[in-house]
């Protein structure tokens, strides 16, 4: 996983193995796309984290898939606390690609083996990828990924 060096508040910024937790645990992200007018466009997903990329389970009739098909940038935020002393999270953001067939039918296809076990354990509490016929996988490998932990400021 590359983790962008940040120049400001490295001291608060997650390790990557906290990274990797927080990203495994969490469940709803945000993500921004760009219009076609270039208006920006923030929509909710869940999402499953396998070390390396970011899955996200998407409606292929949305704005947000035809913001993507048009224009794959995207910045994603996963974050969480109520008070500021609590306040973690993450942004990733480079570009997308749509891995599999699109709406996911549930064919056979051994890189979805693993994010569709993930998402559906953390999600569904199943042990399989139930299939609608309305969504398909985008994946984001991150170019780019920093953190925030403001948990960190006490013991400073």
């Amino acid at each position: 996983m590359t983790v962008t060096q940040q120049r400001r508040g490295r001291k608060i910024m997650m390790t990557p193995g906290e990274l990797d937790d927080f990203l495994t645990t969490q469940r709803t992200c945000r993500v921004a796309t760009v219009s076609a007018d270039g208006a920006p466009h923030v929509s909710t997903l869940w999402f499953a984290w396998d070390g390396t990329s970011m899955w996200l389970y998407s409606v292929v009739r949305s704005k947000r898939w035809s913001d993507l098909r048009r224009d794959p940038r995207v910045a994603i935020v996963v974050d969480t606390g109520e008070e500021y002393d609590e306040l973690r999270g993450v942004e990733l953001s480079g570009t997308v690609e749509f891995v599999g067939e699109i709406p996911r039918t549930g064919e056979l296809r051994a890189e979805l083996d693993v994010p569709e076990t993930l998402f559906a354990r953390k999600n569904f509490r199943l042990e399989e990828m139930p299939h609608d016929g309305r969504h398909a996988w985008i994946r984001l490998t991150p170019q780019k990924i920093v953190s925030w932990d403001f948990r960190k400021l006490s013991a400073q």
